[in-house]
């Protein structure tokens, strides 16, 4: 029972859990949102919760509007479009976890004082502090940045300690394993070997920002559920990227 107990404590005590939208829609359009897998995503943070860790979580929109692939509108105008829907993920995944009776606030980037409270770290941090689930929406705020950027951002802002990426696959490949059946999977990974063969798991600049303040990044399958759990409690799953043995 005690070695039970040692490998369900936590390696981190705080950390920002990055989802796209793909993350919350329905698995066979990939479009919209999926009252399931907001469901699940809840179940999972109300594991972490449970844990003892404290999560804030960045969300996407691309499963309603992606700004970047907007045809014939200004790339600046298009990027605040783009952070509206993130803002509807957030509800979404904030109504969810209130149903399993965890508490939660929204945080966006850019005011909407009707349904969230404006981007704070103090009171981010504040809201972590007393137990409650602090979602981020709207991204940073400002065009140009992708939500990857934003959750590197805010896990600098509020103290945390890793940044779990949940993606459709199980880690860091060296090719796409839905088109390459022989591409290799990383158990581990350095910052500088990920921008050098130009890994898409994440954008560069997100990268560059963990690596320039020691964050380390554990990407892994959001859809297994409990994988969330497994890897803060150190289980080999996904891929850690880090910096390297000193």
């Amino acid at each position: 029972m005690a070695e039970e107990a040692e490998r369900a404590r936590p390696t981190y005590r705080r950390v920002l859990l990055k989802l796209s939208g793909d993350a919350f829609a329905p698995t066979d359009t990939g479009y919209g949102i999926s009252t399931q897998a907001t469901c699940l995503l809840a179940r999972q943070l109300a594991d972490v919760v449970e844990l003892g860790v404290e999560p804030a979580v960045v969300v996407g929109g691309g499963n309603i509007f992606r700004g970047r692939q907007a045809q014939g509108i200004d790339r600046s105008r298009a990027d605040y479009m783009g952070m509206l829907p993130t803002v509807m993920n957030a509800l979404a995944l904030q109504d969810a976890l209130e149903k399993t009776g965890i508490t939660s606030r929204v945080l966006t980037a850019i005011q909407m004082a009707q349904v969230a409270e404006p981007y704070i770290p103090l009171r981010a941090i504040r809201h972590l502090e007393k137990g409650r689930v602090v979602i981020f929406a709207a991204g940073l705020g400002v065009p140009f940045f992708s939500t990857d950027t934003a959750a590197a951002q805010r896990a600098l802002e509020i103290g945390a300690e890793a940044l779990l990426k949940g993606t459709k696959v199980d880690g860091v490949y060296d090719a796409d394993p839905h088109l390459v059946p022989g591409a290799q999977r990383f158990d581990r990974i350095e910052y500088l070997d990920v921008l050098r063969a130009g890994y898409q798991f994440m954008d560069a600049t997100a990268i560059s920002l963990c690596m320039e303040n020691g964050l380390p990044i554990i990407v892994f399958d959001l859809r297994q559920e409990g994988n969330i759990t497994r890897a803060l409690t150190g289980e080999p799953i996904g891929t850690l990227v880090h910096g390297g043995v000193a």
